[in-house]
């Protein structure tokens, strides 16, 4: 198959996008309330953890992706069934990416415009983006991830210029005890959107200077915490906690409070694109490790795959639920327990057990034939 290769400048702006994606959209660890800040710096070193954990699994294997590692561990009839697990895992993933940037855009932004015309245009640009390659992918970020940085500032700005924000909606800290703020620790931010980075086993393996992209998936991990951190703290401060926690797209909401001498109003662009760039990258990530499992299962290239992939996902993307809060409780709160704590932690764990076992037998042996 054809080696691609993705910079180390390109790596760190998909883990920032990839972070923020769907997180930024819905809001995390909002239900700690106003002590929703202290969940996501617990979630930064969690995050450090797991994408540290990632790098090693990979770092056993140099040169192999994921799937190709599970071969190593087991046998390939065991390996293509694991496959399978997961390629219907990330694509699952990305469906419900995609219908939360369907949900926003339907709701929120062109409500006469139906959210299967949305699902679809955007599922379709991702399959070409990635029919183009990873490389397309990664320079796509790269180029538009400043703005980003530069509407996240534009609007700490905006909303301290109008006068929304009120430091005082984030006092007392712990005020309903710790109790709440463990639970949206656990396991709530540890798989959404930390353990998530799962998908990464895949895109690491593509890394030009794979020795430097544990440090950089650090750096982006550090720097995505910070931008979650500072959309949490312009939600809890403009809206309040109560607002907040009823509102569906809250950061949108506190967007839509910018009010300066009645000329600068309705800055919901800066926000849709940040939620956009996100999205797009996220689900582009995770079908871009489905199309990798299928490529590596009937061995042929995944571009054969991308655009009728991308066809089924936006298809998914609809059907998956009937509603928004439906599709919040299902996938917030069922497929924690259900899907991501195995498939982020339970079957990595197993491999990594598996890879370290086989290691310590191969040094013993070799240990042996020395002394023979």
């Amino acid at each position: 198959m054809l080696k691609e290769n993705i910079s180390l400048s390109q790596l760190i702006t998909l883990v920032i996008n990839f972070l923020l994606g769907s997180a930024i959209v819905v809001g995390v660890g909002m239900e700690a309330k106003r002590d929703a800040w202290i969940v996501i710096i617990a979630g930064l070193f969690i995050g450090l953890l797991i994408i540290s954990a990632y790098y090693f699994l990979l770092s056993l294997q140099p040169g192999k992706n994921f799937f190709e590692i599970l071969e190593i561990c087991f046998s390939r009839p065991v390996a293509i069934v694991m496959s399978l697990g997961y390629i219907c895992y990330f694509l699952y993933v990305a469906c419900r990416v995609i219908r939360d940037f369907g949900e926003m855009i339907s709701a929120a932004i062109l409500p006469l415009t139906p959210i299967e015309v949305t699902v679809a245009l955007l599922a379709l640009v991702i399959g070409y983006i990635l029919y183009m390659g990873i490389e397309v992918l990664g320079r796509t970020s790269e180029i538009f991830t400043p703005y980003t940085f530069a509407f996240m500032l534009m609007l700490f700005i905006f909303l301290y210029g109008s006068g929304n924000i009120e430091i005082s909606n984030i006092e007392p800290v712990a005020a309903n005890g710790w109790k709440p703020i463990v639970k949206a620790i656990v396991p709530s931010i540890s798989v959404f959107p930390y353990g998530e980075m799962i998908a990464f086993t895949v895109v690491l393996a593509d890394v030009t200077n794979f020795k430097y992209s544990r440090i950089i998936s650090v750096f982006g991990v550090i720097i995505a915490s910070m931008l979650l951190l500072l959309s949490v703290f312009l939600i809890i401060t403009s809206l309040g906690e109560n607002i907040a926690l009823r509102s569906n797209f809250p950061l949108l909401s506190a967007a839509r409070l910018v009010s300066i001498g009645e000329f600068i109003e309705r800055i919901d662009a800066l926000v849709v694109f940040i939620i956009m760039l996100g999205i797009l990258i996220k689900s582009s990530v995770f079908i871009y490790g489905g199309l990798k499992g299928l490529e590596y299962v009937f061995n042929k290239p995944y571009r054969f795959f991308s655009i009728p992939i991308a066809c089924i996902v936006s298809m998914f993307a609809i059907f998956i639920s009937n509603d928004f809060s439906d599709h919040i409780r299902e996938g917030l709160y069922v497929d924690i327990f259900v899907l991501h704590l195995p498939m982020e932690y339970g079957v990595p764990i197993l491999v990594l057990v598996t890879l370290l076992f086989k290691k310590w037998r191969k040094d013993r042996s070799a240990g042996k034939e020395v002394k023979a």
